[in-house]
């Protein structure tokens, strides 16, 4: 029985990560031709392209973004292997792909990693800011922050904290009518809506004393993919919206927003930390999990009277 070309698998692995034979051959100290052939090595063995590739560039195909995730997966085997053989005495290097949504990522993610770089200066970490949804595998990332209730039940998941959605609105904009008593009172009332969900502008509220439910049908006025856009147009009491607490907590804080039907919950959803479902973990990627843990374990738009139970 013929062993797998691990070696090929590997390279592979290394130049999909990089996009280019000459990063990965510098990052994994070989020569071009040597990774080169490799790869050709591994397209000759399967019978098929792994790569498109012309003078100027260079993309996976279909198959090779297919087959990725399990080349990924041997080099993160074998270096966790490694790792543990030397009885993880080596402090945790390499490079680390992360990807996050943009507002919370930029307003919360980014200033909690100061601590991590300090921490561990030997890893390169590179994150990505969006709002889509990628394919932690196919896609070459090691982890993906989600702000969401998981469907894709193939992927680790480590829980960070919960996040509650609040109705909120500017005083000048209460100002100009009478404050809601009821969710059916904002029906006929302009408002922002997120429309990058299953159900753009319909909200499942809660009443807490009764427990009774009330679907919120909003009337549009802005809509858009990413809540942070309606923030200036929420402020100016152009209208009310849901927003994420993180994102309202200093306004609501200082003012300048106000809860609506503080009697009425809105959706609670969760902060996940996802990786793939590989049996083991880099040691790098560990350590930037069990960072997150304790960095979001209280997290600053949580009150203080939640702080306790928020991020059990």
């Amino acid at each position: 029985m013929r062993l797998p070309d691990f070696e090929a698998w590997a390279v592979f692995a290394k130049v999909a990560e990089f996009g280019s034979f000459a990063r990965a051959a510098e990052e994994i100290q070989l020569s071009k031709p040597t990774v080169s052939k490799a790869v050709s090595r591994l397209e000759r063995s399967l019978g098929i392209s792994l790569f498109n590739r012309n003078s100027r560039h260079m993309s996976l195909t279909e198959t090779g973004r297919s087959l990725l995730g399990y080349a990924s997966r041997i080099v993160a085997e074998a270096e966790a292997a490694e790792v543990q053989a030397r009885g993880d005495m080596q402090r945790p290097s390499g490079r680390l792909r992360l990807a996050a949504p943009t507002t919370f990522g930029v307003r919360h993610l980014a200033p909690v990693l100061p601590g991590f770089l300090e921490q561990y200066p030997a890893i390169n970490l590179s994150v990505d800011f969006s709002d889509a949804v990628v394919d932690l595998v196919a896609d070459g990332y090691d982890a993906a922050l989600r702000i969401a209730s998981l469907a894709d039940s193939s992927l680790r998941a480590r829980r960070l904290c919960d996040v509650r959605l609040l109705l909120v609105a500017a005083p000048s904009w209460l100002e100009k009518s009478e404050r809601p008593e009821h969710p059916r009172d904002l029906e006929t009332r302009k408002s922002f809506v997120y429309t990058n969900n299953a159900a753009p502008g319909m909200v499942r509220l809660r009443e807490s004393k009764s427990g009774k439910e009330y679907v919120l049908a909003q009337k549009s006025s802005f809509s858009a993919d990413n809540s942070e856009a309606f923030l200036p147009s929420l402020e100016a009491g152009l209208g009310y919206g849901l927003f994420p607490e993180f994102m309202v907590w200093e306004g609501l804080r200082t003012g300048r927003i106000e809860r609506l039907l503080p009697g009425w919950e809105g959706p609670v959803i969760t902060l996940y930390l996802v990786t793939p479902a590989s049996t083991v973990r880099p040691a790098r990627l560990t350590a930037l999990l069990d960072y997150l843990v304790k960095a979001f374990e209280h997290p600053p738009w949580a009150k203080e009277e939640r702080q306790a139970e928020a991020c059990l």
